[in-house]
């Protein structure tokens, strides 16, 4: 196993607009990535396996709902603490960071928004310290860019609801002890139940053959008349825009976790480049070498940038929904052009597993895809620069 030699690109100086907070947030996830992931993960990733031995180390870190209140479990950390931990993360594997945002932005958000004080007291702190591990059971086998056409729906029954429908594509489905899941009820109404493993007709049977976060799990949610509680019920928000609200804060920490996937790519081009010999001398003095390094710094430092910013404003309480998308999209395009660059620095040895570069690049064709695909989120962009609806 190669040392991890990772040393994060700042060409901006970007580091003199963070607190020395956030310097150590982003400090300890890095050295826990280095000593925790790095080893292991290409072996996780060619066994198609989540090492749920990390999940301790995850919490530790803070990576579960890190602004979700101390009183709750949480960290109580800001919005750019929780960025830089998710870049941290995804720069060692987008699967673990995709494990990490699930947790904190689509189970423990929506709780901790949308739910009462004793869903709070009773689900936060287990998630917190990753002692449950939960899942977000949003997209349909059927319905993908359009949630709101689910048909997973419940009915009530007067003392609890009755359950029916299906999810898929959801990470940690196979382990989860608990699910945040979106249903229709009677009128229409999508609403979100929570529901826990053990529940009699509930199975998360688990995807495979995937060539893309092969180190993440990945299955179905089955709703087979379950008996749900009334009381796990969220209270506090209805309607399309309370998953999406979760999708803002998921989609957030994507727009910062792909450039950690960006800077190992360019860092492990970089390193490449001046230890690789040919024509009789290092291939990063060539010019079209060059030329492709100057790109990634120049691509990186712009998605730091616009990160940065959101997250100032995802502070203040000012960043939009369609802010947020532009993000994403943006800097996991940005991440996935990079990926393949450094794949064909590195030739042929761009394609094993010695190197991280085309586990990155199969990675981010998923990130590239969920929360909202690439072409969605330009036509969301669209609809906020015209005032004209592309999706109508």
């Amino acid at each position: 196993m190669k040392p991890d030699l990772f040393e994060a690109p700042d060409y901006y100086n970007l580091d003199e607009l963070l607190s020395d907070e956030h310097k150590l947030v982003r400090q300890a996830a890095r050295d826990w990535v280095k000593r925790d992931v790095s080893p292991i993960i290409e072996e996780y990733a060619q066994k198609a396996e989540f090492p749920e031995q990390i999940i301790s180390g995850l919490a530790e870190i803070g990576a579960f709902g890190p602004y979700i209140p101390e009183e709750y479990g949480g960290a109580g950390l800001d919005q750019i603490s929780y960025g830089l931990i998710m870049q941290e993360i995804e720069r060692g594997d987008s699967g673990v960071r995709s494990t990490a945002s699930v947790q904190s932005s689509l189970v423990m958000y929506p709780i901790w928004k949308y739910g009462n004080e004793e869903q709070r007291k009773k689900y936060l702190p287990k998630l917190a310290s990753g002692e449950w591990m939960g899942c977000f059971g949003l997209t349909e086998p059927d319905h993908g860019s359009n949630p709101g056409g689910m048909t997973t729906n419940f009915k009530d029954k007067g003392d609890h609801y009755l359950l029916n429908g299906a999810k898929m594509w959801i990470s940690n489905a196979p382990f989860a002890q608990v699910a945040v899941v979106w249903a229709k009820n009677e009128e229409g109404r999508i609403h979100g139940l929570i529901v826990e493993r053990g529940m009699e007709g509930f199975s998360t049977p688990e995807t495979h053959n995937k060539w893309s976060l092969r180190a993440s799990a990945t299955g179905e949610l089955i709703f087979d008349n379950v008996k749900v509680p009334k009381e796990n019920l969220l209270p506090n928000k209805s309607g399309l825009g309370a998953p999406l609200g979760c999708l803002d804060s998921a989609r957030y920490g994507i727009a910062w976790g792909a450039i950690g996937a960006a800077m190992d790519c360019y860092d492990t081009a970089l390193r490449y480049s001046k230890e690789r010999i040919q024509f009789g001398k290092p291939i990063g003095q060539f010019q079209l070498q060059q030329k492709k390094l100057a790109e990634m710094i120049t691509e990186i430092t712009k998605a730091q940038l616009l990160a940065w910013r959101l997250g100032v404003m995802r502070n203040a309480g000012t960043a939009t929904s369609a802010q947020i998308s532009m993000a994403k999209r943006n800097n996991v395009d940005m991440a996935i052009n990079i990926a393949r660059e450094a794949r064909q620095m590195l030739g042929g040895m761009g394609i094993t597993g010695e190197y991280s570069i085309m586990r990155h690049s199969m990675n981010l064709e998923s990130v590239i895809t969920y929360e909202g695909t690439h072409d969605i989120h330009l036509l969301i962009t669209g609809l906020d620069i015209t005032g004209l609806n592309a999706f109508q």
